[in-house]
């Protein structure tokens, strides 16, 4: 039996249907973020890694739901979507594969609950996304949608004693990831038709739409990149502390979540003007040795 089956026996979902369900959302989770999952895979005890990933395919598909498709269509598929979970959660079952392994998961952690509503009714929020004015619109976004998303894991992390200052260092880690992925993410976002920086941030370097979509090399361009990846470094180090809050069994993925983040910045950051074509990834190398090195201690808690 490999690894993942020994998680679900762990985690005590023997129903045959149900750890189906479970394992097609750890396919999509992994063709996801491959990374992200590899880390889970290895770091969080095999009790918690079904549970994490039933949440992490949940808040996936509901993103999907809202970023792709028809524009006009995006609303109502979302309202049937967010209908069926609310119905699961009411009922306690689903026919729905992708909700099945989230009602078991919420049965197993009752207060991922609150959090799985308090993502619905935040994801909402996406379909009238048309950018951020200013830097409060940008933080009112990351209270109103990506740290509920985040916490969607992090309260599976943290258990039922959650420390106080907890979700705040939350909030620190995920302000740096999250402005790191739109500043990566630029050339992406910008073939979709979304620009996620703020507008008064490009304007104070006198960068406009236009040179980003065209991906001009310029000294306002150069200037916007490095403004941007230097913000998402000093969040990622300014959330640390966030490895010392959680429960120890949580850290080691923690820390190596904040490191890759670390890394990616720096590959950016490295990239520069270049990040207007592709997104930068984080060394191979030094990725593989942050993840061996807190698989040593993921072990030594075991």
């Amino acid at each position: 039996m490999g690894l993942w089956g020994r998680a679900l026996d762990a985690a005590g979902i023997s129903d045959p249907r149900l750890r189906a369900d479970y394992t097609r959302q750890r396919k999509l989770v992994a063709g996801y973020r491959r990374s992200s999952y590899i880390a889970a895979r290895l770091l969080l005890p095999l009790p918690l890694l079904p549970h994490v990933i039933a949440a992490t395919g949940f808040m996936h598909r509901t993103d999907t739901l809202l970023d792709s498709g028809p524009e006009a269509e995006r609303a109502a598929v979302y309202a049937e979507w967010a209908k069926e979970v609310r119905e699961g959660l009411a009922g306690g079952e689903s026919d729905h594969p992708a909700i099945r392994p989230l009602l078991h998961t919420v049965s197993a952690h009752p207060g991922l609950r609150s959090r799985v509503e308090d993502f619905l009714e935040a994801a909402a929020m996406e379909l009238e996304f048309t950018g951020f004015a200013t830097e409060a619109d940008y933080q009112r976004y990351l209270d109103h949608y990506t740290l509920p998303a985040f916490m969607l894991i992090a309260g599976l992390i943290s258990g039922k004693d959650v420390p106080a200052g907890y979700r705040e260092a939350c909030r620190t880690y995920i302000d740096g990831s999250q402005r790191l992925d739109f500043a990566n993410d630029l050339s992406e976002d910008l073939a979709d038709g979304r620009l996620n920086l703020v507008r008064k941030t490009l304007d104070a370097h006198g960068v406009t739409r236009a040179d980003l979509e065209n991906a001009r090399d310029t000294t306002g361009t150069r200037s916007l990149l490095a403004h941007l990846t230097e913000q998402a470094r000093q969040c990622l180090a300014a959330s640390r502390h966030l490895v010392d809050l959680a429960p120890p069994e949580g850290r080691p993925l923690f820390r190596a979540m904040i490191e890759i983040e670390r890394l990616t910045a720096t590959a950016a950051a490295a990239k520069g003007p270049a990040l207007l074509h592709t997104p930068a990834r984080p060394a191979v190398l030094a990725t593989a040795r942050v993840l061996l090195r807190e698989r040593r201690c993921a072990r030594q808690l075991c």
